[in-house]
């Protein structure tokens, strides 16, 4: 298969190579490039690949839809609003992405931004260069304070059992309640927000997301309270925020997210999208995405999927197909009598869905024929189906 990076991964040149020899090795073709965002550039890189690797590039619909030989899009990154999953499920594309790669340098750096604000740290920094004192600038402590954290993924939990080992009482909010260790309140969202003297956002910016944290979630807050949002800039409606810490309703506004209209604004705090920024993270970043790619060629291995149900799958020592397609009645029956039709036993068969889409996944006792993959293909509920030998 042909694998394309449209986007450097923040790696050196000698890791991308030896990354590049183990899929050339394998039998495959795989091309590097540097960020483009021309959607044209784009499709001549990417037109005839069969796998398309990038980091927070975006990647539009006119892009993968001209990609016809295009079966997985991996995402060394943890947001996915940057592609079009709309026609990556038109064209039966999945996607995976590398989530939680960046769970404990977020955190961390969640953390680090509390204590700097609890402590005054850039007012005393300040002062101190300007010959002045501490006077009227000294800080409280952590211990001891609620944190409320929005969205207990992996980040949110990370960040939660740090705040916990600071001895932080912790409330979260979840759109579904989650497993989660005891010392983890789940709340509602408006009394998260009204009994918290932190908020930090860690949940994925989505339609339902949007513009979350606005006027009317502002006013739940308390005038003391301080707002961290690590996730994504369009959860927050930055005038509103801004609106608040000018009226004196909001203390603090941190952002890894910053903009021309938040850099320089009074009690807001821009960082250069550094949450995930640091050598581990990124060696992280990378070794995950690489595994997920051979895997994927290998197996037929789906983890961390964005669109379809993760289905992780051992070593291939029968012949293996493997097929997207609708989560509708009957498509296992066809499936099974086309099978069954030219000859074959099933060994073994895994079917998982998620939502509208689902993944089957059949071993045979023999190598199927081309005839039998091309009836499987010609299915109206198929996106798209694999054959793997051992």
């Amino acid at each position: 298969m042909k694998i394309v990076l449209l986007e450097s991964l923040a790696i050196s040149e000698n890791v991308l190579n030896q990354y590049a020899d183990a899929l050339c090795q394998a039998g495959h073709i795989f091309e590097a490039y540097e960020r483009d965002m021309n959607s044209d550039v784009q499709i001549a890189r990417a037109k005839d690949a069969d796998v398309i690797m990038i980091a927070n590039m975006p990647l539009k619909g006119e892009v993968i839809r001209a990609c016809k030989n295009l079966k997985y899009i991996n995402i060394a990154f943890t947001g996915v609003d940057h592609v079009d999953l709309a026609a990556c499920r038109e064209c039966g594309v999945q996607v995976s992405n590398a989530s939680g790669y960046s769970n404990r340098s977020v955190a961390e750096l969640a953390l680090c931004m509390m204590l700097t604000l609890l402590r005054s740290v850039p007012q005393v920094d300040a002062r101190c260069r300007a010959g002045g004192t501490k006077d009227g600038l000294v800080g409280c402590e952590l211990h001891g304070k609620t944190v409320g954290i929005v969205g207990l993924g992996a980040i949110g939990q990370t960040t939660a059992a740090l705040c916990h080992a600071f001895g932080c009482r912790v409330v979260a909010y979840n759109p579904r309640p989650k497993e989660a260790p005891s010392y983890i309140e789940q709340l509602p969202l408006d009394e998260v927000l009204a009994q918290s003297d932190i908020v930090t956002l860690h949940c994925p910016l989505n339609d339902t997301t949007r513009g979350m944290i606005g006027a009317q979630a502002l006013s739940k807050m308390k005038p003391s309270a301080a707002l961290l949002n690590f996730a994504r800039g369009g959860l927050v409606d930055a005038r509103a925020a801004m609106d608040a810490l000018k009226s004196g309703l909001l203390r603090a506004y941190v952002t890894d997210f910053p903009s021309d209209e938040l850099i320089g604004a009074p009690g807001v705090l821009c960082i250069p999208h550094l949450g995930a920024s640091t050598p581990e993270s990124e060696d992280n970043c990378v070794r995950m995405v690489s595994r997920q790619v051979d895997d994927y060629l290998r197996w037929g291995s789906i983890v961390h999927s964005v669109n379809y149900p993760d289905c992780p799958l051992g070593r291939c020592t029968e012949p293996r197909i493997a097929m997207l397609h609708k989560n509708v009645p009957n498509v296992i029956g066809s499936v099974t009598q086309l099978i069954a039709d030219e000859g074959h036993n099933i060994d073994n068969m895994i079917n998982k869905s998620r939502g509208a889409y689902a993944y089957t996944v059949v071993e045979l006792d023999a190598q199927p024929s081309q005839a039998l993959m091309d009836k499987l293909a010609a299915l109206d509920t198929t996106y798209r189906v694999r054959l793997i030998l051992p």
